[in-house]
């Protein structure tokens, strides 16, 4: 289970970039998102809906304490970081873990987030999109197998085609 800490939530400068991070984080193989700072449920609709009608099983959740989060996750505790230890050298211990959380930042990570957390992750030492970081992290995981993940109970499907869109609609 690969679960997602969106930190520090605004809503007014973050609600579409918060969105990409929960969208990114559903496509690319992990099983839910919890939004911590400004409530904001239009955030967590949203992905509720695209699961409901892309499939897979995704849970999105509001959590105001995300010390709680962190602290409460049973497992290993991931933090995104330019500052950390580089992604393709910290998958490998991460490989083999049951549960894992996530922690992607928004505004400025308090300290006790590098020092509760299991790793430091950084996806290059350069600064990037925090939504760039999670996909990079997230594919170095998985090992490329979460390009072809079967996502259940979808009432739409892409087929692919090198022009055009091709949506195919599921009963």
């Amino acid at each position: 289970m690969i679960k997602i800490l969106r930190l520090g939530h605004r809503k007014e400068r973050d609600k579409r970039i918060t969105t990409h991070v929960a969208l990114a984080a559903r496509a690319l193989g992990a099983d839910g998102f919890i939004l911590s700072g400004e409530r904001d449920d239009s955030v967590i609709e949203s992905v509720r809906k695209v699961s409901k009608k892309w499939g897979g099983k995704f849970s999105a959740k509001y959590e105001k304490n995300w010390k709680k989060a962190l602290r409460g996750f049973k497992g290993k505790r991931v933090h995104l970081t330019m500052y950390g230890i580089p992604v393709q050298e910290a998958v490998v211990g991460l490989r083999s873990e049951k549960n894992i959380l996530v922690v992607v930042g928004a505004e400025k990570v308090p300290r006790e987030v590098y020092n509760w957390s299991d790793y430091n992750v950084s996806v290059t030492s350069q600064p990037h999109s925090e939504v760039a970081a999670l996909a990079i992290f997230l594919h170095e995981l998985a090992g490329g197998k979460e390009l072809d993940l079967p996502f259940k109970g979808a009432k739409l499907a892409i087929t692919p085609s090198a022009r055009g869109k091709k949506v195919l609609a599921r009963k």
